[in-house]
C-alpha cells in the first residue's frame, strides 16, 4: 500500500559504521537526514525524538524508546546489520514499527575472516610470533613443537579437517564451499537436544567428531552459552572453536579453561559478551591468556569495501520501497 506521507525525517545514529553520503528517497518523497557518525545510548532519545525512519546498527532501541511517548513518529527502523538482537522486535509489532535488516551484504568478507582465524589458529600463528619476538626461538633452538595440540601432535592440513558447522545460513553455507575447495569435509549440527533433521548432523556428535567447530549463528536466549564447559569436555583435543556469531554464544569463562587445561588446541573469535571488550572487562582478554593459543578480533570480520557497498545498498533500498510500499525490501518480519 502506497504511503500518503512524503516527506520523512530519517535519523542515522552511527554512520562510522556505514556513511550514508548524499542520502535522498525516490520522488515524490523528500526528507530531512540527519547523520551522527557516533551516538551514546544517554543521546538516542533526544535524537530520534521526531523520527520518522532510525537507521542504526548495534545500539539498543529497547520498549521505552520504542514507546508513543518517546517516538511518537517513528514507523520504520533500518538496521545495517544481519543481527537485530539489540532492537525490542516486540515493542516494534505491537505498536506497527516496521524493521527492515540487511543480511547476507558481509557474507565474504566474513566468511574470509574466518577462514583467517582458523589458519592462525591451526597454525598458531600469533603464539609462535610473540614467541619468537620473545627470544624463545634463539633460547630453544627450536620453535615447531610450540605448533603442536594437546595429544602432542603436529598440526592438521585442510585435507585432514572434519569442521562441524553451528549455524547454516548464508554465511554457514558460503564457509562451507570455501572448506570444500580446500578439502576440507563438513558437516551441519542440527539444533542441540533435538533429533537432527535430514541433511543435519546431532548437535552433540557434530561436537564429539569435528576438527574444526565453526559458531555463525544468531544470539537468542536459546542460543545464550550453546558452547559451554559440557561441549568443550566432548570436543577432541586437537580441536579449534571459531566463533563469528554474537557474544554470549561461547562460554568465554570454560573456553579459556578449556584452552588452559588442553581441551582444545586452540580458538579464534571475533565477538564478545560485552563490546567494545579489552582486557578489564573480558576474561578473553586478560593478560594470563598470552600465552594460549586464541587468536581474538575486535569485531570486524564484516569489515570490507565490498561490505560497505552491500549495506549501503540494502539500507536505502529498505527505506525507499518503504516510503513507498509500507514494506521493507529485507524485512525482519
Amino acid at each position: 500500500m502506497a504511503q500518503s506521507q512524503t516527506h520523512w525525517v530519517v535519523v542515522a545514529l552511527e554512520t562510522f559504521f556505514c556513511p550514508l553520503p548524499d542520502f535522498t528517497l525516490p520522488a515524490p518523497h523528500t526528507c530531512d537526514f540527519r547523520s551522527y557518525e557516533r551516538t551514546r545510548p544517554d543521546q538516542i532519545a533526544e535524537r530520534i525524538r521526531d523520527a520518522d525512519v532510525v537507521i542504526m546498527t548495534i545500539l539498543p532501541l529497547t520498549a521505552e524508546l520504542l514507546s508513543v511517548g518517546a517516538t511518537p513518529r517513528l514507523k520504520m527502523i533500518s538496521v545495517i546489520a544481519s543481527g537485530t538482537d539489540t532492537v525490542d522486535l516486540a515493542a516494534c509489532r505491537a505498536r506497527g514499527i516496521v524493521v527492515g535488516n540487511t543480511p547476507h551484504c558481509n557474507v565474504a568478507t566474513v566468511s574470509e575472516h574466518i577462514m583467517a582465524l582458523y589458519f592462525a589458529t591451526r597454525r598458531s600463528i600469533l603464539l609462535t610470533s610473540s614467541l619468537t619476538r620473545a627470544g624463545d626461538w634463539v633460547a630453544k633452538g627450536l620453535q615447531q613443537t610450540t605448533m603442536n595440540g594437546p595429544d602432542g601432535r603436529a598440526p592438521k592440513t585442510c585435507r585432514e579437517e572434519l569442521v562441524g558447522i553451528i549455524g547454516h545460513g548464508a554465511i554457514g553455507r558460503h564457509f562451507e564451499s570455501m572448506a570444500r575447495s580446500l578439502g576440507m569435509k563438513t558437516i551441519v549440527a542440527g539444533r542441540k537436544g533435538a533429533p537432527a533433521p535430514e541433511g543435519r548432523v546431532p548437535f552433540e556428535t557434530v561436537i564429539r567428531e569435528s576438527s574444526v567447530l565453526l559458531v555463525c549463528l544468531p544470539r537468542s536466549p536459546e542460543t545464550l552459552n550453546l558452547i559451554s564447559t559440557a561441549e568443550f569436555h566432548q570436543m577432541k583435543p586437537y580441536g579449534l572453536l571459531i566463533n563469528v556469531s554474537r557474544g554470549g554464544i561461547v562460554d568465554e569463562n570454560a573456553l579459556v579453561s578449556a584452552l588452559r587445561e588442553g581441551r582444545i588446541a586452540g580458538a579464534g573469535t571475533d565477538v564478545y559478551s560485552q563490546e567494545p571488550a579489552g582486557p578489564a572487562s573480558n576474561v578473553l582478554l586478560g593478560a594470563d591468556t598470552a600465552d594460549l593459543n586464541l587468536v581474538t578480533t575486535p569485531h570486524v570480520a564484516w569489515y570490507s569495501e565490498e561490505t560497505f557497498e552491500n549495506y549501503g545498498r540494502a539500507a536505502r533500498d529498505n527505506i525507499a520501497d518503504f516510503v513507498t510500499t509500507s514494506k521493507a525490501r529485507h524485512p525482519v518480519y
